[in-house]
């Protein structure tokens, strides 16, 4: 080898070097460190994000639920008081229908009352018959007063014009007969607090003549 040979690769030799001191470095090495504080902001913007989607969301949900809740709750008590309206009116129809049936038997009593009323010729009749009317006519009134029936107007009762009926005024002689009931037509029948038939009767009417 040469001399300019040798001065050359002690050149290429000297250029390879490298120096143990100094700091090996990338091409990156000049560029800006990534940094990752950005990125965690937009995670974190993005989970909030989220999280107040999804409390919207429930916020939505729990309206609804309320509002069906509140649906339910009305749908129930319009259904409990429909029912009870029905249960009403069916007890009321019965209650009607029941009325209507009783006074329409009431003329039978009538007939009992004016037979027996005829002393005279309700004592001429076979006793074992007569008997046996009145205790089928008893069990008959013991029915009616399980149904709240009952007679009234009674000769004594005083007067009130919301039970009786007069057919006439008659003059007594005792002030204490005044508005007193003297005698009954037709008994009076009530149901429970309904009036069937008001009695029919002749009143006492006291005069001072002094």
């Amino acid at each position: 080898m040469n001399k300019d040979e040798e001065i050359i690769n002690d050149d290429i030799t000297q250029e390879e070097q490298v120096n143990p001191n100094e700091e090996l470095t990338t091409p990156n090495d000049n560029e800006d460190d990534i940094s990752f504080e950005d990125i965690d902001e937009d995670g974190e913007q993005s989970i909030k994000l989220t999280v107040k989607k999804l409390r919207e969301k429930i916020k939505k949900l729990e309206a609804e639920k309320q509002e069906y809740l509140d649906l339910s709750q009305r749908t129930r008590a319009d259904y409990v008081n429909f029912k009870k309206e029905v249960e009403n009116n069916q007890a009321s129809n019965r209650k009607f229908a029941t009325k209507r049936f009783i006074e329409e038997l009431l003329p039978v009593l009538d007939s009992y009352d004016m037979a027996q009323g005829n002393t005279e010729s309700w004592e001429k009749v076979d006793k074992n018959w007569r008997v046996g009317i009145e205790y089928i006519f008893n069990q008959f009134r013991t029915v009616l007063e399980g149904e709240g029936v009952t007679q009234f107007g009674k000769v004594g009762d005083t007067f009130n014009p919301e039970l009786h009926e007069t057919m006439e005024s008659v003059n007594v002689e005792k002030e204490s007969d005044d508005e007193k009931i003297v005698k009954v037509l037709q008994n009076g029948y009530k149901m429970n607090d309904s009036i069937l038939r008001p009695a029919r009767v002749h009143v006492g009417q006291y005069k001072n003549e002094n």
